[in-house]
């Protein structure tokens, strides 16, 4: 299977389209944050339950970065497309769905039955 260039455009493209909104999002997570005043027990509290879900928030946001950023350097390096445990080609129709994919539907399924073991 070989991706045509305009396919991989394509997902660049909403890679990096991504990756902008993921950025902004984590910056204004980072400035509410700093923003917050506390005024009473209760206010104390509500603030740190919300400091508390916006950290579990941005945690999975800089995962899914760091996928993007991956996704990225492989389309950089000519590997995108290609699982990276067994080398055979990625469906396009995984790739259009999760655009940062790293591994095809099989080796993915066998890395999450492993960590259910």
């Amino acid at each position: 299977m070989n991706i045509s260039p305009s396919f991989i455009a394509k997902i660049k493209a909403q890679l990096l389209a991504r990756k902008a909104e993921l950025q902004r999002l984590l910056s204004g997570a980072n400035q509410q944050a700093s923003d917050a005043q506390v005024k009473d027990v209760a206010d104390e509290a509500l603030t740190t339950s919300i400091e508390t879900l916006q950290s579990s928030l941005a945690q999975s946001e800089v995962e899914e970065l760091n996928q993007i950023e991956s996704a990225l350097m492989r389309i950089e390096h000519g590997e995108f497309g290609l699982c990276i445990d067994c080398g055979e080609p990625i469906a396009e129709k995984r790739l259009e769905y999760s655009p940062f994919s790293a591994r095809c539907i099989v080796c993915q399924e066998e890395l999450e039955n492993m960590h259910y073991l």
